[in-house]
């Protein structure tokens, strides 16, 4: 016996075996150019791209439909500056007071990273990404939420691959600790800070990595039984 609501699926598409196919091709070619940009322009982009984006996002499944997630978007220089002398404030810790430790520090040495962050400043937009411990369905509801990290990492995933497919780029980029981004962006300390996930332009020029350009072939991340 149900006690809840349902209605017939109201938006699915079918496709033809040879479409699907195609589709999954074409999708793979699409976001294999999708790459972490550590060199951004300081080029605006339009507020009303980030909140489609924001709202694709918003459409990823979570536990019990709760949606445990929240985007502080920053724009404002002032703000972002701030951010930036918080964050490097950490991540010179990390890189050099040893607080990353050797085996963490050995491993991104081929991503050529340290603790300058200016892209924090250049880009046009910064994304603070919490993942809400109490919430609910509707805003103000104080229940709690469930399978919050795999959540917020859904739509984090959703939200980027939106933000590619604008043509923008993205930096994930996770200061520990992050608490310093709930007082900057005000939220209750039951939220917890996941990403600082920074969007715009790549600078001419911007290069990336070949560590990064390594990517696991099929055979190695999965397996069909």
């Amino acid at each position: 016996m149900q006690d809840h609501d349902n209605i017939i699926l109201p938006d699915y598409q079918e496709y033809p075996t040879d479409e699907m196919l195609k589709r999954s091709q074409t999708f793979y070619e699409e976001i294999k150019r999708r790459h972490t940009v550590r060199d951004f322009s300081d080029k605006p982009v339009p507020r009303e791209i980030i909140e489609n984006c924001i709202k694709a996002a918003g459409t990823a499944p979570s536990g019990a439909n709760h949606q445990p997630w929240y985007f502080s978007v920053i724009g404002s220089p002032e703000v972002k500056k701030e951010v930036r002398v918080h964050a490097e404030r950490e991540e010179y810790a990390f890189y050099d007071e040893g607080k990353g430790g050797e085996v963490w520090l050995d491993a991104l040495k081929p991503l050529g990273t340290d603790s300058h962050k200016p892209y924090l400043e250049t880009a046009p937009w910064l994304i603070a990404i919490f993942g809400q411990r109490k919430g609910g369905i509707h805003a103000g509801e104080q229940r709690k939420n469930y399978y919050v990290p795999e959540s917020v990492g859904i739509a984090t995933g959703f939200l980027i691959h939106a933000l590619h497919s604008c043509g923008l780029v993205t930096l994930t980029h996770t200061p520990k600790p992050m608490g310093f981004l709930n007082t900057i962006c005000d939220r209750p300390k039951s939220d917890r800070p996941y990403i600082l996930l920074v969007t715009g332009y790549p600078a001419e020029g911007a290069t990336i990595p070949v560590h990064a350009t390594v990517k696991k072939p099929l055979q190695d991340i999965a397996d069909f039984i």
